[in-house]
């Protein structure tokens, strides 16, 4: 097995328990972990086809584009979290279900 095919198999079961967790946990808390896996899974591709594009070059896009989106994921977590605890501060709970059901 080549050590792309390692990386992208890695990437693809981070990316299916990011989907798992979305899919499945009610708690919003979890919820965010999920996508910030998801988030991890795609940067993880960026540099893996930027490294492996040909030998002995490592494309800089690809490394630029993660920094990028490190510095999005963070702050879309900062806000989050923000919002996740204004939610549990008024309402007194962080499932997703019982928050949907408060619509007004």
């Amino acid at each position: 097995m080549n050590m792309l095919d390692c990386y992208v198999m890695f990437s693809a079961i981070l990316f299916i328990i990011g989907v798992y967790c979305l899919t499945t946990k009610r708690n919003i808390i979890r919820m965010i972990l999920g996508i910030e896996i998801l988030i991890n899974a795609a940067n993880l591709n960026f540099i893996v086809f930027s490294a492996f594009r040909a030998a002995g070059f490592i494309d800089p896009l690809g490394h630029s584009i993660v920094m990028v989106s490190v510095g999005l994921a963070g702050c879309v977590t900062a806000v989050a979290l923000a919002i996740t605890i204004h939610a549990y501060k008024h309402y007194g709970t962080i499932d997703i279900r019982k928050l949907s059901r408060l619509r007004g």
